[in-house]
């Protein structure tokens, strides 16, 4: 099984109320202490941490560079009049996910607002623009690819969206592939013609077969995706 997503990330998980949040580990409380000093902070430096903390620098050194590592946080050097450079450093944009957040009630609220006015039917018409804009974006990637290069591809692209992709191949053009994460399956839930433009993009992009056997919104533990090339018109 090929694992697209990384595994070398803070350990992370979704909430009952869909929340990214941290997972426990031996050392949870001090990370979870230092990703909130960076948050109410601009800039700290090791030693600015360490005092904090009152941890060993080496502990905090530890932390530093797993969270720089994971591209959580980044440095920046400071040069001093006297002595050597000093590095600062402070969150990235990717160190969003690590925080609540509640993006998707703001767009469940949203789509029932627009049920309220206009009827489902706009919802859904949402979903298929969607769906056509990524079919564009996708497609224009996997021209001229190989059904193996174009599945691979797939995997990637829907990992770089938060899915959290495996695949593999099981004959000779019939593929497996699983997503563990749904960034969003809160609205999914409510509006599952979101799993069903999901469903009708691969098989427009992969022009192939699929079946979806099982399914985070209607209870799976994973998306997983059964493909099947098709075979060709002679």
């Amino acid at each position: 099984m090929r694992r697209c997503y990384e595994c070398s990330t803070l350990n992370k998980g979704i909430d009952k109320g869909g929340e990214l949040t941290v997972q426990p580990k031996e050392d949870l409380s001090t990370r979870e202490t230092i990703l909130h000093l960076f948050k109410t902070n601009d800039e700290l430096t090791a030693k600015e941490l360490t005092d904090r903390l009152n941890i060993t620098s080496m502990a905090v050194r530890r932390h530093i560079d797993a969270l720089e590592r994971d591209g959580f946080i980044e440095a920046r050097t400071i040069r001093q009049p006297m002595g050597r450079p000093t590095a600062t450093y402070h969150l990235t944009e990717r160190s969003n996910v690590l925080f609540p957040n509640k993006y998707h009630t703001v767009a469940l609220d949203l789509l029932d607002e627009l049920v309220q006015e206009t009827g489902e039917d706009m919802v859904e018409r949402l979903f298929e623009r969607r769906k056509e804009k990524l079919f564009k974006r996708y497609s224009s990637v996997m021209e001229n690819k190989s059904f193996h290069e174009k599945v691979s591809l797939l995997a990637e692209l829907q990992n770089d969206n938060g899915y959290m992709v495996e695949w593999k191949q099981i004959g000779q053009d019939d593929y497996e592939l699983v997503e563990y994460n749904c960034p969003i399956s809160q609205i999914a839930n409510q509006y599952n013609h979101a799993c069903q433009c999901e469903l009708q993009l691969f098989e427009s992009l992969l022009e192939a077969e699929i079946s979806r056997p099982d399914c985070l919104a209607q209870g799976g533990r994973k998306c997983l995706y059964k493909i099947q090339k098709r075979a060709q018109e002679s």
